[in-house]
């Protein structure tokens, strides 16, 4: 089985509870003498084996193999993907079944996390994610107070649009920000628009 690691939790002695998204589910797992095995960390795509408890515990994670990218020597590009998959775990907490368009997201961006700019990669597999949803909020009108929106926006999380005096929130063009919707690429934004999106992002999905 393969799969990302969305997060790890101490248990006893040096055994961990690792979550891992596969491709139809997102399960936990337990992992003795874990906390030795530098293979396991947030983030890390890898193949293992499932071997069922004997005591209806939680399955037992063996066999374990590292699936690399080249990034991963990156401490940058790293600590940029842990930030952004780390959001994944608390979002599909509640669900054990998942469709595999999260797995396949995260398996496309990171093919190209070394290749394009990572901030700009993670505004547009959020928006991705957003519209498979059915979340994308793109009627024009403010969340919070409901009326028309001007030439200027602000974003809460999830990218829900208002004016920026409703929320607080610095302002961007609502233009560029429609087109990003419709798009779902950042092609036509700037350095300094991207990076306001990107910390609106790991406020959560």
């Amino acid at each position: 089985m393969r799969g990302f690691i969305l997060n790890i939790n101490k248990a006893k002695n040096e055994d961990i509870i690792v979550t891992v998204l596969s491709a139809n589910s997102i399960t936990k797992y337990w992992r003795f003498f874990g906390a030795r095995h530098s293979i396991i960390q947030i983030g890390n795509l890898i193949d293992f084996e499932v071997q069922e408890s004997k005591n209806n515990f939680m399955p037992n994670m063996r066999s374990l193999s590292h699936l690399s990218f080249p990034w991963l020597f990156s401490s940058n590009h790293l600590l940029m993907w842990q930030n952004f998959i780390k959001l994944f775990e608390p979002h599909l907490k509640d669900s054990n079944e998942v469709d595999e368009f999260y797995f396949k997201l995260l398996l496309n961006i990171a093919k190209k996390w070394d290749k394009q700019n990572p901030k700009r990669l993670a505004v547009e597999a959020y928006i991705q994610l957003l519209k498979h949803e059915g979340r994308l909020y793109d009627n024009g009108f403010c969340y919070v107070c409901e009326e028309v929106l001007d030439q200027e926006l602000g974003l809460m999380r999830a990218f829900l649009p208002a004016h920026p005096n409703c929320i607080y929130a610095f302002s961007l063009n609502k233009q560029e920000i429609f087109k990003l919707f419709n798009t779902q690429s950042t092609i036509h934004l700037n350095d300094q628009t991207v990076e306001k999106l990107y910390q609106i992002l790991l406020k959560g999905l």
